[in-house]
């Protein structure tokens, strides 16, 4: 069981490092300041444990970025990237602006030909960064239940074992998987976050999924 760093520590973070802590990985959740996270510590088993990011990033094997898109440049930077080389990154982040949605769509700090994953790859760029978790709702990012099925989960990256490692992950976790190629991919799976929102800004529906079907 590869021992699992999260960089994070809120909903996002909390419902993966669940996931794994119930597969039997040992878990650490990193944050500023990890005081705060004595209760989840203690109340989540023998194998969580919690850590400032970069105690995070060196305990982990296996690293999830799970921070809000502002904060995750810096978040990666404080954990160090020479931490994280050779090591699977999953990026679950979007680049979510600090500006209100308009009428239910979400407003990104990121231009149509850039993403986020992108700029978190070029800071960090011995690191093996897969874009995922990042187009669903934290509370069916595991085991995942709907009538139509699966739902999909889709992922990109520059390196093909990574996205094999995550694939195995999200297969775990209950889910199929779309390979969309290289980093330069997130430039549309990023945006697949605000289409996800719409219905629950607009309606307050948050329990949907992305479906893809072929023929």
């Amino acid at each position: 069981m590869k021992k699992i760093g999260i960089i994070g520590s809120g909903v996002v973070a909390k419902a993966l490092a669940k996931g794994f802590l119930d597969l039997g990985h040992p878990v650490m959740l990193g944050s500023r300041n990890p005081a705060k996270l004595a209760e989840w510590g203690a109340a989540s088993g023998d194998k969580a444990s919690t850590g400032t990011f970069d105690e995070t990033a060196a305990f982990g094997e296996l690293i999830v970025l799970a921070v809000a898109g502002t904060a995750a440049e810096e978040a990666l930077q404080l954990a160090g990237p020479d931490r994280l080389a050779g090591k699977t990154v999953i990026d679950t982040t979007n680049p979510i602006a600090a500006a209100p949605p308009v009428d239910g769509v979400l407003q990104y700090f990121t231009g149509p030909n850039e993403s986020l994953m992108e700029r978190l790859q070029a800071l960090a760029p011995e690191a093996h960064f897969v874009k995922s978790f990042c187009s669903v709702g934290n509370a069916v990012m595991v085991n995942p239940s709907f009538t139509e099925g699966r739902p999909t989960m889709f992922i990109c990256g520059n390196d093909e074992g990574a996205k094999s490692e995550v694939q195995g992950i999200l297969n775990t976790f209950g889910w199929d998987t779309a390979d969309m190629g290289t980093a330069v991919g997130a430039r549309a799976i990023e945006p697949l976050a605000m289409l996800w929102c719409i219905p629950g800004m607009r309606n307050n529906e948050w329990s949907h999924a992305f479906k893809l079907l072929k023929a």
